[in-house]
């Protein structure tokens, strides 16, 4: 009686414990593959954050906590450093490098051919790994999100916005293509619109004060791309700027925040999701980067610096969403 009275028992514990297990969601089990996944961020300010977080949550998520091991490394915006970080995911034989702007990129297309690449904030894919015939897929071991919003549609805003503006600045770093590819196109479009436009590149952060008082003397409105060293200076912009009562429209949320009156602008957490759903695809179902197509933002938004606005005298058509400074 003992002995059936102590397996019932045992049974009714092997149940709970079952049953506990089976209500405690996505978490690893015994023998569960754990995947290790190496992040490389060029630099740290919003945008790229937000990519980088949407992403982290979002593929958490999708393997289930304590499935995924993420080597978060941040380059502090020096090219040279994003290949030591991904030849370091290589030699430690991740299983997936997460690429968040285009030099980040750039350093895993050159660091492997074999493990799977991830990217995003990157505008323009052709350009960042130099593919001459576009057909949508890298053809490579690489695929991703890319955060190009709809450039004439930015630089239709100055017409929406500053219709007096007669001389436009361009400000962008010319050591990242993918900026140099996105004030061409503006560019042109703005000379269609009937303005003058000049190009004010700089090399880095050093130059970023000096470029920008010339472009604000010789200026009446300044464009900033989607521009990774540009958004970690927005202080400095602005302060130079601001004064000057120049507006700035920029090309994405985070630079309107730091030094902008306005923009048509992506979200950057919901491109780090799609990513992140990408990067399942290939980890857990078996797709090929080579063949997948590059997926763009959505739902973009006009938004606008109210306080900024108003210093400025600008009157902000309807159809635009205040951006709130926190």
């Amino acid at each position: 009686m003992k002995i059936k009275k102590l397996l019932a028992m045992a049974l009714v514990g092997a149940v709970t414990a079952s049953a506990l297990a089976g209500c405690s969601g996505n978490t690893k089990t015994s023998g569960e593959k754990v995947y290790k996944i190496g992040i490389c961020q060029l630099v740290q300010h919003d945008a790229l954050d937000a990519a980088t977080k949407g992403f982290q949550d979002k593929l958490t998520e999708l393997l289930g906590e304590g499935n995924v091991e993420f080597d978060m490394q941040n380059a502090a915006g020096d090219s040279a450093t994003c290949s030591t970080i991904v030849n370091q995911f290589v030699s430690a034989g991740d299983d997936l490098i997460f690429a968040n702007a285009t030099a980040s990129l750039q350093a895993a297309s050159s660091a492997t051919a074999d493990i799977p690449v991830v990217g995003t904030s990157i505008t323009d894919y052709a350009t960042a790994l130099d593919i001459d015939e576009w057909t949508g897929t890298t053809g490579r071991n690489i695929t991703g999100t890319s955060d190009l919003a709809p450039l004439a549609e930015q630089a239709a805003m100055f017409k929406e916005l500053l219709p007096d503006a007669k001389n436009i600045g361009l400000i962008y770093c010319s050591s990242e293509p993918n900026s140099k590819y996105q004030v061409d196109i503006v560019s042109e479009e703005l000379k269609t619109l009937g303005y003058e436009t000049a190009m004010y590149p700089f090399a880095d952060s050093n130059d970023v004060s000096a470029v920008v008082t010339t472009a604000c003397d010789t200026s009446d409105a300044l464009y900033i791309p989607t521009d990774n060293t540009a958004a970690a200076n927005t202080e400095i912009i602005a302060n130079i700027a601001n004064p000057a009562k120049i507006p700035v429209i920029a090309g994405e949320e985070g630079i309107c925040k730091g030094c902008g009156i306005a923009t048509l602008s992506i979200s950057y957490k919901s491109i780090g999701e799609v990513a992140a759903q990408m990067a399942y695809e290939i980890l857990v179902n078996g797709a090929d980067p080579a063949a997948m197509e590059i997926k763009y933002a959505e739902n973009l938004t006009k938004k606008y610096v109210a306080s900024r606005a108003e210093n400025l005298e600008i009157t902000i058509p309807e159809g635009y969403e205040e951006l709130v400074i926190e």
